[in-house]
């Protein structure tokens, strides 16, 4: 015969089951409406709101040096303050652990109301997985070095912020790295980049909107095709001079996934994912949203190994802001500028683009649409265009 803490067990989580349900139905709706929105605006050729957007000559005819860029952007803005980058960090971690005690006070003490219970629920994951995004943003800056002056803080620090997020960050700080020197390359960048029509996986199976959150692991895991590189091997060729670091930040996410466990053991395998996984698949679906939306839209220009420079492909950036999270997130949607000058500190992206795009109005690139529909319509693109010639030199989405 059941007992009395059987049925409280079962009750429970047939409300868990009933607010995740209505949780990912709702996520469904709106992926839907959004492609659906995408798939029309693909057929009607609808005029992207922006600056930038609507040119017909999209490559340059000729580009200022970074030196002449850099003279018209403030000396201040290039500085880190190592206080200031503290202070976002530490503010970050109070604000997640706020959202984290408050959740845990509403559970033990105000859960029962089916509808309540989704809905509160619903706004954690919202803000702490937007909050996660704002941790990973924190080692973004430490992985360029412009957290602070000192290398082996940024390295502690980026470890610390993208352990917590099951990221090694050695191997994406060179992953990501690489896409910075090789930015709108479509022969050697990193990741989302248009695929030649004889390379392997030109034609493949893609995923829904990349898999959303569950795409950024899998590419952690297995890198982007055709120029595969795994982050979880330290011996892969392209880590061959960084075995030993991409051994101890792979050795911390083994470690943090055994406290992972000890936790689920511990509150339950339950707890565990309301608490910490759902939120972790939001980041992860933040990072496939804003490092897609960063350098593919309509006229902005991909080119080839033989006509890349280095200046042509950071410009193929686009800046756009993320509404009511774009400060919390760290403005980290403001790109073009960040592109260009990596050692600029995410607490003075904002005012170095608005010297850079007063003083070169005719490179600046900004996509004024809200990002869900964005985002989707530029995904029916990129499955429609994203297959290049073999030997095309220039590629761009209209």
């Amino acid at each position: 015969m059941p007992t009395i803490g059987s049925l409280l067990g079962i009750n429970s989580s047939l409300k868990f089951a009933v607010g995740v349900w209505m949780f990912c139905r709702g996520l469904f709706i709106a992926t839907i409406g959004c492609y659906d929105e995408a798939k029309k605006d693909a057929k009607t050729q609808r005029t992207v709101s922006g600056v930038g957007l609507d040119k017909k000559d999209t490559v340059p005819e000729s580009v200022p040096t970074m030196v002449e860029i850099k003279r018209k952007i403030p000396a201040h803005c290039f500085e880190s303050k190592l206080s200031t980058s503290l202070y976002y960090a530490i503010k970050d971690v109070a604000m997640a652990a706020i959202f984290y005690t408050a959740m845990c006070y509403y559970d033990n003490h105000y859960s029962g109301n089916i509808v309540l219970d989704a809905f509160t629920w619903s706004v954690y994951w919202l803000m702490q997985g937007t909050m996660f995004t704002a941790f990973f943003v924190v080692g973004h800056d430490a992985g360029h070095d412009s957290f602070s002056n000192n290398w082996l803080i940024n390295d502690l620090i980026g470890t610390i912020f993208h352990t917590f997020l099951c990221t090694p960050f050695y191997g994406w700080k060179l992953s990501h790295r690489h896409h910075h020197k090789n930015t709108g390359n479509i022969d050697k960048d990193e990741v989302f980049y248009p695929i030649r029509e004889d390379l392997p996986g030109a034609k493949g199976m893609v995923l829904p909107g990349f898999g959303l959150g569950m795409g950024y692991y899998g590419y952690l895991v297995g890198g982007y095709t055709p120029r595969n590189v795994p982050h979880f091997n330290p011996f892969h060729a392209f880590y061959s001079k960084h075995v030993k670091p991409m051994c101890i930040t792979i050795t911390a996410v083994l470690l943090w996934s055994c406290c992972l466990w000890k936790y689920a053991q511990i509150f339950g395998l339950k707890n565990l994912v309301c608490y910490y996984g759902i939120p972790l698949f939001i980041f992860a679906t933040y990072c496939v949203l804003i490092t897609f939306l960063h350098h593919t839209e309509v006229n902005v220009p991909w080119y080839g190994d033989s006509k890349w420079d280095y200046v042509r492909g950071q410009l193929s950036s686009v800046d756009r802001h993320y509404g009511w999270v774009h400060g919390l997130i760290h403005n980290i949607g403001t790109h073009q500028i960040h592109h260009l000058f990596t050692k600029i500190p995410h607490y003075h992206l904002e005012e170095a683009t608005q010297h850079f795009r007063k003083n070169f109005p005719e490179l600046v690139r900004i996509c004024d649409e809200p990002i869900l529909p964005s985002y989707w319509r530029m995904f029916k693109k990129y499955l429609d265009n994203g297959t290049v010639k073999k030997d095309s030199d220039l590629h761009v989405y209209h």
